[in-house]
């Protein structure tokens, strides 16, 4: 999942993005409103964690013209301001969650999962396709019964894949959320590691969950009896 951070304290913006990146997120970051605004609208976000306080443009500027341009993009507002009647202002202005400085990095993360789950229409953190059972907080991936060693690249793609279920994902869109701009920008490698999911997902089971599109994309799927896998 990638995750945008606009947040204007050296310090703490540097520990939010070093901790989600811990925590498997692909993060990019900006000190600045104004940049926060175009950022959020060059690339797909999963979610954004929005300082109010920012220079540029304030935090709630940059969700009033998100919102105005009918970006949807979940928008978790950070601040030091405590006051009900702030809490309101970014909730109707299009805020789908608050937190209040200081808080805890374990919530923060708490947070954005529940977000990125409610905007795939998934409400537990468990992602169930067929005998596959996928645990978000865990990290950890089950077939009938028996766990799944995945590494962390590996169980990303799988994650996106299972919270997308039913849907074809594109190359392009993988790689927009999975990988950072400093990882290989090579043309296979979204193909390299679908490759790598399939013996590890379904070779061993006999299925066939990660299945192709020719010339769309990837779609997982708990139809394991068909499909282009190659």
């Amino acid at each position: 999942m990638r995750i945008l951070v606009a947040e204007d304290h050296p310090s703490l913006a540097q520990s939010i993005a070093k901790g989600l990146r811990e925590e498997g997120f692909v993060v990019d970051l900006t000190m600045d409103g104004s940049e926060a605004e175009y950022m959020a609208k060059a690339s797909a976000y999963d979610c954004l964690v929005l300082d109010i306080m920012l220079p540029g443009l304030e935090g709630w500027e940059v969700l009033s013209r998100m919102r105005a341009a009918e970006n949807r993009t979940p928008v978790l507002m950070l601040t030091a301001l405590d006051a009900v009647s702030d809490r309101v202002k970014g909730l109707n202005l299009g805020a789908d969650d608050y937190l209040v400085k200081p808080f805890a990095f374990e919530e923060l993360v708490a947070r954005i999962r529940a977000l990125t789950r409610r905007k795939h229409g998934k409400t537990s953190a468990s992602l169930v396709i067929g005998d596959l059972e996928i645990d978000t907080i865990g990290k950890s991936v089950h077939r009938r019964g028996q766990e799944i060693q995945l590494t962390a690249k590996e169980y990303a793609l799988l994650q996106y894949l299972a919270m997308r279920q039913g849907e074809v994902v594109s190359r392009t869109d993988i790689w927009e959320h999975l990988y950072d701009n400093e990882d290989e920008n090579s043309s296979n490698v979204v193909d390299v590691y679908i490759g790598y999911l399939r013996n590890k997902v379904d070779k061993p089971f006999g299925t066939k969950s990660i299945q192709t599109r020719r010339g769309h994309g990837y779609v997982l799927t708990a139809d394991s009896t068909g499909g282009v896998t190659a």
